[in-house]
């Protein structure tokens, strides 16, 4: 299987909870189009089908398919999991229940009860066998014991069976045996030792159990999607990569964050095509904003993250979520003060404005009563906007509060921006970047509206609302990279490890990555190798993740300077290497600009209004996204519409449509 060639045509399927979008692009003619289908909740793949229909109405099949779903996020935090047996060394079979102290809040007494264990009791299983931190076996397995396990798993009727042995990270032999004789009784088996190959056994063992808990899940949507698909096709996982249908059976955990993964990709994406050194990615939905940053075209990406009530060690986009969106209600406490969020009105009843049955006011809701909402148009093809109820909700606010009603919807659109500033603000200054330093990408259904103010607060001084951003998680699909991950503990002291035995373990981490590449017939001098570290002083609890240096004495520096620039300090102290990582991209063939009107005029519609604090209530023009030329500029304050988004052009700031259809902003700081 091998992705499309240059010519061929491709597409991006996002599986959402409300719409499945789709972006094809057409290789030949360098053409992308866009479509949007209703989101069938039971038939996902039967979206996918849809979707592919809306925009190819039954011709050939493309070249190529790459799909997001959000399939495995719901399926955890809905807990629709598949029952799964733990086997685990003997003595160990209640590290799920001990789990990890965590204490952030020191001095509460009211401190909530630990997370239920994904596997109860009775489905945790020991087997006799043990293997020391440094890969020596102490206890030879019991293969005797197998028998009995199997059939306590089988009365139980357990889909699915997971295997975390201690330190199985560094000798996975005896995982692997287990494999071998639980797959016979068993479907779906999961090894530690393939799936997060690291020290911290309780996060190893939830990260498997997770993963053991989604594979029939996965393994029968991916049966039924590849029976009526008739291209090659891959799924975008957590990381900001693609991976193949038999790498996602094997690890659909991977597959958790690939909603927030696929806008982010689509905005990298963005980044490198305009030559973007340092962004950030601004994606704020009805329920929560996602913000993520962006290096020479790269996402960042973190170790951990939680997922529901549990930690899941994969690579994953590091995307910080606050709940603030457009659907974000606001109120005020039993202090007099105003609060946005993080309770949503969501999709239905949704905003007062929608006219749904939603009485609450909401950020939408403050936005229609300040004009930057257009009230005459219909948004996604369905909804209208409510003037009357905006101001009802909105109004309510501000007699509490004793504002006007302009006042009060500036009130709750301010509260929300600060929200979301401290957000950009955790993903940059707080890991030690100067927001002046780095361009904002503004998309989802109200990220436009609210980029230019926050650009202009913290410095920013040019915002970029990317075209197809109404498809943005399709278009990241479709221009993702292909990229599989692999990773091991390795402990040892900078100044004393072995460089022989590094160099063969970061090749042996190399052939694993590559595997699945070479496998889909990619030639190996077009695979792109990475390799990092993870560092910390001796003693201390977490690492940072540092780009490899052959020289141990070159990534001290680099961990010190990294230190420095994070936290403040650099103690000089003995450095230890945790974690040894190995990425291994392939980016398929590039899609070049896409295009957007001819050269032209902006047409404007006046009869317009709204309020900005500092130049009061002015006339708003209203310009159709669809209509602007490559070169035109618009001068703030406008609003710029398209059928999924509006982007808000602040007064002082000026807009300008590149050869790619993309906005660009160009904003003077506060």
């Amino acid at each position: 299987m091998k992705t499309a060639p240059a010519s061929g045509v491709r597409v991006g399927i996002d599986v959402g909870g409300t719409f499945t979008d789709v972006v094809r692009y057409d290789g030949r003619s360098g053409t992308m189009h866009m479509a949007k289908v209703p989101t069938a909740s039971d038939d996902p793949a039967g979206s996918v089908g849809h979707g592919l229909a809306a925009l190819t109405g039954g011709t050939a099949p493309p070249d190529s398919l790459a799909h997001g779903t959000t399939i495995v996020t719901n399926a955890i935090v809905e807990r629709r999991i598949a029952p799964v047996g733990l086997v685990t060394t003997r003595g160990f079979r209640d590290v799920l229940e001990i789990a990890r102290m965590n204490r952030t809040h020191l001095y509460r007494l009211d401190l909530p009860a630990k997370p239920e264990p994904l596997v109860p009791r009775r489905r945790r299983h020991e087997i006799t066998e043990r293997v020391g931190p440094d890969g020596t076996v102490l206890v030879a397995l019991d293969l005797g014991e197998i028998e009995g396990i199997v059939e306590a798993l089988s009365r139980d009727r357990v889909q699915a069976v997971a295997v975390t042995l201690l330190h199985s990270y560094a000798n996975p032999t005896h995982e692997r045996v287990l494999r071998q004789a639980l797959e016979p009784h068993f479907a779906h088996v999961s090894i530690s030792s393939e799936i997060n190959a690291e020290f911290r056994e309780y996060e190893r063992t939830v990260t498997t159990v997770l993963n053991a808990s989604v594979m029939p899940l996965v393994a029968s949507y991916l049966n039924g999607l590849t029976a009526t698909v008739r291209s090659p096709l891959h799924l975008l996982h957590s990381a900001g990569g693609m991976m193949s249908v038999p790498a996602a059976k094997a690890q659909p955990l991977a597959l958790a964050m690939s909603g927030p993964a696929a806008g982010v990709a689509a905005a990298a994406f963005v980044a490198r095509s305009l030559g973007i050194a340092r962004a950030v990615t601004f994606d704020m939905g009805g329920t929560t904003t996602d913000v993520c940053l962006v290096n020479d075209g790269v996402a960042e990406t973190a170790s951990q993250r939680r997922l529901g009530d549990y930690p899941v060690r994969l690579p994953m986009v590091a995307v910080e979520s606050i709940g603030a969106g457009g659907g974000s209600i606001a109120r005020v406490d039993d202090l007099g003060a105003l609060k946005v969020g993080p309770r949503s009105a969501g999709a239905m009843p949704g905003p007062a404005c929608y006219g749904q049955g939603g009485s609450e006011p909401t950020v939408t809701d403050a936005n229609l009563v300040l004009g930057y909402l257009d009230p005459a148009r219909v948004y996604g093809g369905s909804i209208r906007l409510d003037v009357r109820r905006a101001r009802e909700a909105v109004g309510r606010i501000g007699h509490r509060l004793g504002l006007s009603l302009i006042e009060a919807a500036h009130g709750i659109v301010e509260v929300a921006n600060a929200s979301m500033l401290r957000a950009l603000r955790l993903v940059s200054v707080q890991r030690g970047y100067d927001l002046r330093d780095f361009a904002l990408i503004a998309y989802g259904g109200a990220g436009p509206i609210h980029a230019g103010a926050l650009a202009r607060q913290c410095g920013i001084r040019r915002v970029i609302v990317p075209a197809f951003s109404g498809a943005f998680s399709a278009l990241g699909c479709l221009v993702s990279p292909l990229r599989y991950d692999a990773m091991r503990t390795h402990r040892a002291r900078l100044p004393d490890w072995d460089q022989k035995l590094v160099e063969d373990r970061f090749r042996d981490l190399e052939a694993q990555c590559m595997r699945p590449l070479l496998d889909e017939g990619h030639p190996a001098d077009r695979i792109a190798l990475g390799r990092s570290v993870d560092v910390r002083y001796v003693g201390q609890n977490y690492e940072l993740e540092i780009a490899w240096a052959s020289d141990p004495s070159a990534l001290g520096r680099a961990f010190e300077a990294r230190h420095r620039l994070l936290y403040g300090y650099a103690t000089g102290e003995s450095i230890e290497c945790v974690n040894l990582r190995v990425s291994a991209r392939m980016f398929s063939d590039a899609i070049g600009p896409t295009g957007c009107a001819p050269d032209g005029r902006a047409s404007t519609r006046d009869g317009h209004r709204a309020f900005f604090p500092e130049t009061g209530e002015v006339g708003l023009p209203r310009h159709d996204r669809a209509a602007l030329g490559a070169g035109v500029t618009i001068d703030g304050p406008a609003l710029i519409e398209d059928e999924w988004s509006t982007t808000l052009v602040h007064p002082g700031q000026r807009c300008e449509v590149d050869r790619a259809g993309h906005l660009v902003i160009e904003v003077e700081p506060a």
